[in-house]
């Protein structure tokens, strides 16, 4: 029996964003208590894609991010995302913030990719 560490992290998110993900979890059916598990979902998809730096760099030009969202993410994961953090400013050296850019990044992503109608987005 392992147990399994949990590592709490916050990001930030834009009000919208954060709505729209609020929504989501509820409508995927994960309920108030499963937005960590929603979120380390998107994480995982995230990083098998291949150009996921790309869309890091990407997350890394939103602005207004005023909503502060607290996560627990297994220790497996937090050590996957250091890996991933590396990758990304080996092609992208400037970025800031790459570790928060890159969970923003798999939420909008996921947001895009499951989303049940193109005009919501």
């Amino acid at each position: 029996m392992t147990m399994h560490k949990k590592v709490m992290t916050s990001i930030k998110l834009q009000k919208k964003l954060h709505y729209r993900l609020q929504q989501r979890i509820i409508a995927d059916g994960y309920g108030m208590r499963g937005k960590s598990k929603w979120i380390i979902e998107s994480i995982e998809s995230l990083l098998t894609i291949t150009d996921f730096p790309t869309l890091v760099d990407i997350a890394d030009d939103m602005d207004q991010l005023s909503d502060m969202v607290s996560i627990r993410l297994p220790e497996d994961l937090m050590v996957k995302i250091e890996q991933a953090v590396i990758q990304v400013r080996m092609q992208y050296p400037t970025i800031e913030g790459v570790k928060s850019n890159l969970i923003r990044a798999s939420i909008v992503q996921r947001l895009l990719r499951d989303s049940t109608s193109v005009t919501e987005v």
